[in-house]
This record gives structure tokens, C-alpha cells and sequence, in this order.
């Protein structure tokens, strides 16, 4: 009650009963307040409030600023952990961390944050409620003027129909939340305008405007240059390339490649050498057909042990284009079975993986096994089915033919 919550800050405190009473309040008043025999006028709430150096609302019973902190410092330490198998109940966690100051959050960061945090983990676990609290915590944000979280939120709700697969969709929503995210924040923290520059290009290179993305993309890079910043430039340059070897344009993948290797140099950043080299391999592969060249180079990566885990499908797969071309299909087979998809939702990446299933059924049907070649090349064609036309696409509906005759 009140007056427990008074007399159990007061001593927090080290305060007798006279000194917290000073000059607007007598003792024997104070007395029945925290005995919880009279109820103080909102003055009187106000000057204990004051008295005790805290705000009315911590007064009133609401969470204090530090219990806040304490709460959020233990939230964000499990939220930026990576979702792993070994973690699974990742989101569980924060619900029940967070659970018990819903309803006491009232204003600050720290509550916009947490109600942030809640919002999205009731969302990962399938919880309803989430939408309403979320947009709470996006007014908060906006009111106090912080771009860079409202900016999250935004881009949060854009990937939901990411995840989906629905790019059109996502851009959309992308953009309504840009929209209004610059109308209402005079400025906006740089980080937080590259985030949207570098969602919006890749959005617009999933629904295939490539043109729109180039321009987003280059403006993205002249603001970070501009900001003397690094931030998302080797993200916004591996999709380049991404998107030309999928258009087959050689002279773009070339340069933005030489872009991002200079980059990854330059910053001694592994992912980004990583990407260099696949590439190379997959051109050793595709376009100069150099397949033991190929071949050794990725068996030297993959035995290397210093390859990270998000990159080791990548190289695995393209182990066994090579391991077919070179007519080993045995091990090309027993290759191809280890590759597992990453968790990837943007159409150049998946059309990467796609080509999967093709790879299989020319393996499958050099070793005889007709039926189950065709079985795997109609799913490959399937899958590529809702993604823009490639010559990944193309690729996967001639092997079809091709195993179907």
C-alpha cells in the first residue's frame, strides 16, 4: 500500500519521520499516511515525492528508474544474444523477465525499451497483445524523439511480411513507416537513417527494381562517407554483387566485389573476405569452369576450421558442384546432403540454395536414380516458382527438362 511503500523509502533513505515531514507536513500526519490511516492530497504526494528526491510516479507505487535499469540491463544482455539451437527458449525468458512490470510502465526509455523488447518476443512466441504494445512503445519513442528505436520498431514490422515472403508487402510497409518516422523526427540519428536506406534497397532488389535499389544503395554509401561511418557499407555491397551474379552482369559483380574486398581489407573484417572468395569459387565453377581449382580451394577453407557457420553451407554446396563437374558423383551426393539452409528469406539468397535441389537430381541421375532426380528437380522448379525470373531460375527448369526426357 501507499503508506508502506512511503515508510519503506524513507528508510531506504535513512530519514526519520521529521525530516521527511520538513516544514509543509507535521510527524503525526506522516505517521497516519504511512500507517495507511489517511490518505495524503496529491500536494502532499508531490512534497513527500520531493522530499524523498524521487518522481510521484515511482511514489505511487510504480517501478523506480533504477529497478528499471537493473530489469533492462538483464534484458538486453539475453535479446542480443543470437538465436541459436542452445538457446531455444530465448524469448520465454524476457517475457517472464519483463512480465511483471507491464502495467507499471509509464514513461523513459527504459520502459519504451522494455515495452519494445516485450512486444517483439510475445510476437516470436506467438503470443497475442503484441501490435497494441508496440505501438505504445513507438509513441514513446516518438515523443522523446528517438529515431534510432522508433526506427527498429519500422523496420520490424516491414520484416514480418519479409519473413513471408511477401516483398511487395514489406517494401510497403517499409515505406508508410519511413514516411512517417520523417515526418515526425526533425532529425534522425544517422545509424538509424542507414538502416532504413540499406531495408529499402534490399526490399527493392527483392521485388526486382534494381534501378531504385542502385540509387538507395549509392546514396546509403555517400551518406556514410559523408558521416564518416562504415556502418552496413559491406552489407550494401555484398547485395550488389549479389544481385549482378544473379542478373549475370560481370562488370557490376566485378566492381562491387572489388568494392567490398577493400572494404573487408581495410577494416580487416573476415565476412566480407569470406564473400570475396565464395564468389571466386562459384566463378571458377560457372563462368571458367576450373573445377579442381575450385575444388581445392573450398576444401581448404572448409578444413580450415576458421570458416564461420553462416558461410560453410555456402561452401559446402558449391564442394559439390564441383565434385559433379568433375565427375565424382558419389561424393558430390554425399556433399550436397550436408548443406542445410541457412535462415535466409531474401530471394537472391534463396535462389542460391534453390539450385540446391537441381544440383541433386543431375547427381541423382548419373548414378542412375531417375525417379527421385525428377522428384527433386519439380521441387527446385517449385521453389524458384514465386522468385523473380534469374538465370538461376532458368537454370533449375532446364535441369527439369532435362531429367524428365
Amino acid at each position: 500500500m501507499l503508506g508502506d511503500r512511503i515508510r519503506s523509502l524513507r528508510k531506504q533513505k535513512k530519514m526519520t519521520l521529521e525530516s521527511l515531514a520538513g516544514t509543509e507536513l507535521t510527524k503525526g500526519m506522516l505517521s497516519l499516511i504511512e500507517n495507511n490511516k489517511a490518505n495524503p492530497s496529491m500536494e502532499s504526494l508531490a512534497y513527500i515525492a520531493n522530499q524523498l528526491g524521487i518522481d510521484i510516479a515511482e511514489l505511487m507505487g510504480e517501478v523506480s528508474t533504477d529497478e528499471l535499469r537493473a530489469t533492462l540491463e538483464q534484458v538486453e544482455k539475453i535479446f542480443n544474444v543470437p538465436f541459436r539451437n542452445d538457446f531455444p527458449d530465448k524469448y520465454k525468458q524476457l517475457i517472464e523477465l519483463i512480465d511483471p512490470h507491464i502495467g507499471k510502465l509509464s514513461k523513459g526509455y527504459e520502459s519504451a525499451r522494455l515495452l519494445e523488447i516485450y512486444s517483439y518476443s510475445l510476437q516470436r512466441e506467438g503470443l497475442s497483445g503484441w501490435e497494441s504494445l508496440l505501438e505504445n512503445a513507438s509513441d514513446m519513442f516518438d515523443q522523446m524523439n528517438i529515431s534510432s528505436n522508433r526506427t527498429a520498431i519500422g523496420i520490424f514490422r516491414s520484416n514480418l511480411a519479409f519473413f513471408e515472403h511477401n516483398y511487395h508487402e514489406s517494401l510497403n510497409i517499409l515505406m508508410a513507416e519511413r514516411k512517417e518516422i520523417e515526418a515526425k523526427h526533425a532529425y534522425i540519428e544517422p545509424m538509424a537513417r542507414l538502416d532504413l536506406d540499406y531495408s529499402e534497397a534490399i526490399l527493392l532488389y527483392a521485388v526486382g527494381n534494381s534501378k531504385a535499389a542502385i540509387e538507395t544503395m549509392e546514396m546509403a554509401l555517400a551518406y556514410s562517407k559523408e558521416k564518416r561511418m562504415f556502418y552496413l557499407i559491406d552489407d550494401l555491397y555484398r547485395l550488389a554483387a549479389a544481385h549482378a551474379m544473379m542478373e549475370g552482369n560481370k562488370k557490376e559483380k566485378d566492381y562491387y566485389l572489388l568494392k567490398l574486398k577493400q572494404y573487408g581489407e581495410f577494416a580487416d573484417y573476415a565476412p566480407s573476405i569470406y564473400f570475396c572468395d565464395l564468389f571466386e569459387i562459384i566463378e571458377l565453377i560457372s563462368e571458367t569452369q576450373e573445377y579442381t581449382k575450385a575444388l581445392a580451394k573450398v576444401e581448404g577453407f572448409l578444413s580450415s576450421g576458421d570458416l564461420m557457420d553462416y558461410y560453410s553451407p555456402w561452401f559446402t554446396l558449391e564442394k559439390a558442384k564441383a565434385l559433379y563437374y568433375l565427375g565424382r558423383f558419389e561424393e558430390a551426393l554425399q556433399s550436397i546432403d550436408k548443406v542445410v539452409t541457412p535462415d535466409i528469406h531474401h530471394p537472391i539468397d534463396l535462389s542460391n540454395f534453390y539450385l540446391k535441389e537441381s544440383y541433386q537430381a543431375l547427381i541423382l541421375m548419373e548414378l542412375g536414380k531417375k525417379e527421385e532426380a525428377v522428384t527433386v528437380a519439380q521441387k527446385a522448379v517449385e521453389n524458384f516458382e514465386p522468385l523473380l525470373d534469374s538465370k538461376m531460375k532458368d537454370f533449375s527448369r532446364t535441369v527439369l527438362k532435362q531429367v524428365s526426357g
